[in-house]
């Protein structure tokens, strides 16, 4: 027996109980019945007086974790609210979150409105929902970390839970080998879950657990797709392949995921011992922006290799979900036909899986038809729908198959650019051109019947060979190759002969429709080429999930050894730059105290003239108020900001012009940071600390002038005063003294702006030399991060990542290498023995006696190079049209 507490409450898993002869039946007797107490949040819905079942809207949200949505999924959703008699607002609640509306509750909303005595129960349910299907996607997982976090869980009770569910798990694929389970893994999940809606889901989904699911596909493999004996054998070779090679697309991907791992953990350990070489130099600006640079580069590569990690355990997922069923994407622009495809193929119209509102949902729909799985979805174009490049994200990882579907009142060659993306990941491709005809209408109908090739007819005005031409013409600038199929239908024709009112001419639409053509295409691609296309999907097409890391580590290598090669090339220029700067502004300093200091002369002849029948008091009053009307100390002080301020421009700029060159070498490698900070907050924030002993000398000014002035005055003021006394005339007493006393100011004067003018000079020179050696020093710091961080990448640089997975002391790079070259061979390998008609098990003994050398460029081309001559049955025209890339096998002389 397992035991989790969770917000003070326990959750038993009944681990033990695998095996034992305990009947489904008796445990859902045996459980108590209770009701969830219903909440409502205000002003969220029109009826606010009706409850909302906000643990049934939770698993709403599981079910739509993974970005798809299952129909059984949603039968089931449908079932649930109707046996637990959830009310209409919480029905209406669901459809908004089934089809994504942008008025749904949110999770966060929903979670909070559980109280804690019920959490516990509602995270069994998340559990039950998320491994019905057997796998529990990321995806999934994120969401159920998202509502512990919710609740105020503690992560580490929430992380052993899901590892207990995954031993649960691996338990039942032992004992379901051994076919002594009893117990559908739901219900062990809910063992002492007592709510309605938990009982409720003991009994459904011991009805949708995947050993009921397995034993429904053996009876499909049963039904012949099309007329054949050899559905079922292909299906059993299709199923035995792909579990062989699975197990090295399993490999291939943790290898990745764990060579990432260990990348991110030697890049934060390399930036973490730079910083602490940083740390031990004296604190100071440069030191503080070089730790926050770290920090930032830290951050953004940790972000890039967690973007990189998603996408690897993403691929790996998809691939879990595709393991069992050969998968048929079908994608088109909105209203051309898909809907109607589905509704044909599977026999059943959208109201079979639940409200025709969730057409417009975001999400991929999955259908399961004769063994066959197809996803459907949503339609590329639609209002505030996915973009293309999203929607071929959803599906690539997992199809088989992808079916591009085209009308032909509207081809146009935007309606082909996204092919670019399958053909990047070397994906087959089938083009359905439905031609749109008003079959509505009966005399059209009638005229079509009479004659129902003539719309298909190549030739003539009314002819699709022009349609054809431009679907080929407009695919191959976008896919590369024309390999491809088109296969023209007339859906409405197929749609109608399902239609009571047509029932006369059932026969006769249905072969006019020409979808038989479209169905026999499926039938080959899973009988004829099933087995290698499952061998492209978990082979071929990993490869370039690897690829990509792959591609992002040359990038990240070249990007950082150029920025450091820029760095080095530049900086003795712009130190060259800023030495200039400094001297320019130095001199216009000077410039500004000399001419301040003259406006200081030149008031002299009015100062002197003004008091020269002085006293000793009024002479320094004067004096001080002529210096404070002409506002020396504040134009000394705004001189020398001005002079700072220029400086620190003319600095920016050029940082400017070298960081702008940096960061398009940044963007080229996906990083987008910023190199430079402003001088403020490099170096200039010591600005006031260089320049204080020029402010207080200026502040000194007035002080300065008036003592001396009042000393060297008085001291001469009595022989003044008798040589003013030989003068007969006020006249001539006021011209000698007004000469006097300025000739005993002027040497004062000029001896106040020598020093200031050489304080100043000091004051500045210091700050502009201190502004270079921090800027230098920052770029030292820029250039040793990149070095560090290229070497990580180089292929060149020994690497030993301490992961569980890791395979010896292999540097990143090499070790993606390794990987990629492995599935190279292994795909390899499937493609030989599919060319000459032989089948045998997977295993690397196996393909180190067929192939050499693999060189491929992913999604053109493959040059398979063997141990002995390939004798294939198909040509290589038909090689090609078939795997969609040139491919070339030749036996190494």
């Amino acid at each position: 027996m397992f035991v989790v507490k969770a917000s003070g409450k326990a959750i038993a898993f009944a681990g033990n109980c695998i095996g034992e002869p305990i009947l489904l039946s008796f445990i859902m007797v045996s459980l108590t019945p209770s009701i969830y107490p219903q909440v409502t949040l205000p002003n969220t819905t029109p009826m606010a007086s009706e409850p909302l079942d906000y643990p049934f809207l939770l698993l709403t949200h599981l079910v739509c974790a993974d970005r798809q949505i299952h129909r059984e999924e949603s039968k089931l959703l449908h079932e649930l609210a109707d046996q637990t008699q959830v009310g209409e607002q919480t029905i209406q609640e669901m459809e908004k979150i089934l089809a994504q509306e942008k008025t749904l509750l949110p999770v966060e909303n929903i979670a909070q409105q559980i109280p804690p005595e019920q959490q516990p129960e509602a995270m069994q349910q998340l559990l039950a929902i998320a491994y019905v299907d057997g796998l529990f996607s990321p995806l999934e997982r994120q969401m159920i970390t998202q509502v512990a976090q919710i609740w105020h869980w503690d992560a580490t009770e929430v992380e052993q839970m899901i590892t207990q569910a995954q031993t649960l798990q691996a338990n039942r694929e032992k004992d379901r080998e051994s076919h002594t389970e009893k117990l559908s893994l739901s219900a062990i999940l809910l063992m002492g879950a007592e709510s309605i809606l938990s009982r409720t889901l003991i009994a459904k989904l011991a009805t949708f657990a995947p050993e009921t699911l397995g034993r429904r596909i053996v009876q499909l493999q049963r039904q012949i797709l099309l007329a054949g004996p050899d559905y079922e054998e292909a299906v059993q070779r299709n199923s035995i392949i792909a579990r062989e090679d699975y197990r090295f697309t399993e490999t291939a991907l943790l290898d990745t995921e764990s060579t990432l791992i260990g990348l991110n953990q030697t890049l934060k350990l390399t930036l973490e011992n730079l910083q602490k070489t940083i740390d031990q130099q004296p604190t100071n600006p440069t030191t503080q922006e070089l730790i926050n640079q770290f920090n930032q580069t830290q951050q953004t590569l940790a972000a890039e290799i967690g973007e990189e990690l998603d996408i690897v355990r993403e691929s790996l997922w998809a691939k879990q979900r595709a393991l069992h069923h050969f998968s048929l994407a079908v994608m088109g622009k909105t209203k051309v036909g898909k809907s109607t495809l589905h509704a044909i193929i599977i026999g059943e119209g959208w109201e079979a899986i639940g409200s025709g509102g969730q057409r417009t949902t975001r999400f991929n729909r999955v259908y399961d038809w004769k063994n066959i799985r197809i996803i459907d979805t949503p339609g590329i174009g639609a209002p505030g729908g996915k973009s293309e490049e999203e929607i071929v994200e959803s599906v690539i990882e997992e199809s088989d198959l992808i079916c591009y579907v085209v009308t032909n009142d509207s081809i146009q060659e935007t309606e082909f650019q996204f092919l670019q993306q399958l053909k990047a990941k070397a994906k087959p491709l089938i083009i359905l051109l439905n031609l749109k005809y008003n079959l509505r209408d009966p005399r059209r109908l009638d005229y079509f019947l009479k004659n129902p090739d003539k719309l298909f007819t190549l030739e003539g005005s009314s002819g699709i060979a022009g349609h054809i031409d431009r679907i080929r013409r407009y695919a191959q600038n976008h896919y590369a190759n024309d390999y491809f199929d088109i296969i023209p239908v007339m859906l409405l024709a197929a749609q109608m002969a399902s239609e009571p009112e047509h029932q006369a001419n059932q026969e006769k639409l249905l072969k006019a429709s020409r979808i038989q053509d479209f169905l026999d295409s499926i039938r080959e691609s899973l009988v004829k080429h099933g087995a290698i296309r499952r061998s492209q999907t978990l082979l071929g097409s990993t490869v370039g999930t690897v690829e990509r890391p792959y591609h992002w580590m040359i990038q990240k290598r070249q990007s950082y050894q150029q920025l450091s090669a820029t760095l080095t090339r530049q900086r003795e220029t712009l130190q060259a730059q800023i030495k200039t700067a400094g001297k320019d502004h130095l001199e216009f300093l000077q410039y500004q105290i000399g001419s301040i200091f003259q406006d200081i002369f030149n008031s002299l002849p009015d100062f002197a003239e003004s008091n020269w029948n002085f006293s000793q008091e009024s002479l320094r009053q004067n004096w001080d108020y002529k210096l404070q009307a002409l506002q020396i100390d504040d134009r000394l002080q705004h001189a020398y900001q001005t002079t700072v301020q220029n400086f620190n421009r003319d600095v920016e700029i050029a940082l400017s012009e070298l960081g702008t060159d940096l960061q398009l070498i940044a963007q080229l490698g996906r990083d987008d940071f910023q190199f430079f900070p402003t001088p403020a907050a490099l170096y200039s924030d010591n600005a006031a600390e260089i320049g204080g002993s020029l402010l207080r000398l200026s502040q000194t000014l007035v002080t300065h002038f008036s003592p001396s002035v009042n000393k060297t005055v008085m001291m001469g003021a009595v022989v003044l005063n008798s040589i003013l006394g030989i003068f007969t005339t006020r006249e001539q007493k006021r011209h000698f003294a007004v000469q006097r006393l300025s000739k005993l100011l002027t040497p004062q004067i000029r001896a106040s702006q020598r020093k200031i003018e050489e304080q100043a000079a000091n004051n500045f020179r210091d700050y502009y030399h201190y502004a270079a050696g921090s800027i230098m020093r920052y770029i030292e710091g820029l250039i040793q991060e990149f070095d560090l961080i290229s070497k990580q990448f180089n292929p060149s640089t020994s690497l030993r990542v301490n992961t569980e997975r890791s395979r010896g002391v292999n540097q990143p790079q090499q070790q993606l290498s390794n990987t990629i070259n492995r599935l190279n061979r292994a795909y390899s390998k499937r493609i030989v023995d599919w060319c000459q008609g032989n089948y045998e098990p997977l295993t690397e003994a196996g393909i180190d006696k067929t192939v050499t050398q693999v060189k491929r460029e992913f999604g053109k081309q493959i040059d398979i190079q063997t141990k002995f001559q390939v004798r294939s049955h198909l040509d290589s025209q038909e090689i090609n049209r078939i795997l969609q890339e040139d491919v070339s096998m030749h036996r190494l002389q």
